[in-house]
Parts: C-alpha cells; structure tokens; sequence
C-alpha cells in the first residue's frame, strides 16, 4: 500500500510536468473576443488518465494546466477553473480507461475513454465562455460567436489529444507495467459508490466550477 501511494505520487508529478509543458506547444489564435489556442497539453491530461488511473490522472491534469495558468499573466485568473475542467478531463478518462466494465476490443476501449474525456472537457470550458461572456456584458449574440469559435478549437485539441495520447499510452503501456508503476498499470476501478453518491458529487463540482468562472470574470473587469 505504502509503495503504491508513494507510485501515485511520483506520477502525479510526472504527469503534472509534462501537461505543464505540453501546454508550452500552443498557436494562439485571437478571435476578437477572446484568445483561444491549439496546443498540446489535452494530450498528455489523457495520457495521463489512460496511465495511471482517474484520481491520479485528474490531479495531474488539473495541477499541471492550472500551474500553466498560475505562470501566464493572461490566464492566471482562471487557474482555479482550469484545475477543474483539467481534473473532470483526467479523471474521466481514467475511470472509463481503468473500469472493470471494458469494450472487447482494448484499442476501441481505450479510444472511447480519450473521446469522453475530453468531452467532459470540452462542455466545461464552453459553458464557461459562454457564462463569462454573458457575466461581462456582451450580447447572446455576440457569447455565442466566442463559444462557437472555441468549439471550433476545442474540437482540433480533442483531434489532438487522442491522435496523440492513445498510440503513446499503446507505447508506454507494457515498458511501464514492468517498473514501480506496474501497480497503478494494471489496476481495475474497485469504487462501490451509489449513483446517488455519485450525483451529488458531480452537483458539487459544477457548483463550484460555476463559482470558479464568476470569479474568474469578476476578476477580469
């Protein structure tokens, strides 16, 4: 138990550093309203979920991308966010990547997890471009352009991130199995929660993801 704990940490740093770089390799792209980019840290939150699991996967997502936010004078603001839509990212990769309940095919399994991850992604960040639009005062009109247009490059981002992190989970799968992290590797979720359970957590986190953009854009006036 010791030596799996002390695995989980050694790959939240790990992780952590690399989405923290992976967001380095980015095109910014104004788009009038606000600034959207193309990068390439979506593809190692997955590849972190993928690896080493849904807690582990979102710790690493969210500390990794938020710490990006945190070094960025444009986004700082939105660093608290940024760990939640990261973590919601990472973790439900993971769970769905890690889950006892698998697709026959292991390669359409592991696709699947990579796609409604960044799904969950995705919801997340264009609800908070279009709440923070609306919170700043521009028309619906003018909201949905802005979300429409980060829908376009979120879209590209996913493309990304699961071209890219699932051959390297295929990759990284088997050398790692047989290190320190053979464990977390090859663990199945054991979580006996109850959907009620289950929903009030995920009521929690949206309250407070909404709680994070009203700040955010609150900050930013």
């Amino acid at each position: 138990m010791k030596n799996k704990k002390l695995a989980s940490i050694i790959a939240v740093g790990l992780m952590a550093a690399l989405c923290f770089v992976g967001n380095y390799l980015q095109i910014k792209i104004p788009n009038g309203v606000l600034i959207t980019r193309i990068h390439f840290g979506n593809s190692m939150c997955l590849l972190a979920g993928l690896l080493f699991g849904g807690l582990n996967g979102g710790l690493a997502s969210g500390i990794g991308a938020a710490l990006y936010d945190v070094f960025d004078p444009v986004y700082i603001v939105s660093a608290p966010f940024t760990f939640l839509s990261k973590f919601a990212m990472g973790i439900v990769c993971g769970l769905l990547a890690k889950s006892q309940k698998r697709l026959k095919s292991e390669t359409a399994h592991i696709i699947t997890a990579a796609v409604l991850g960044q799904l969950a992604y995705i919801v997340c960040y264009l609800g908070k471009t279009f709440i923070s639009q609306l919170i700043l005062g521009y028309t619906l009109e003018t909201a949905l352009i802005a979300t429409g247009t980060n829908l376009i490059t979120s879209s590209v981002n996913a493309v990304i991130a699961v071209c890219v992190s699932v051959p390297l989970y295929f990759g990284l799968k088997k050398p790692l199995a047989s290190t320190y992290f053979k464990e977390l590797i090859n663990e199945r979720n054991t979580s006996k929660l109850k959907w009620q359970h289950k929903l009030l957590i995920c009521l929690a986190f949206a309250l407070v993801a909404i709680g994070a953009v009203i700040f955010a854009t609150l900050m930013k006036k």
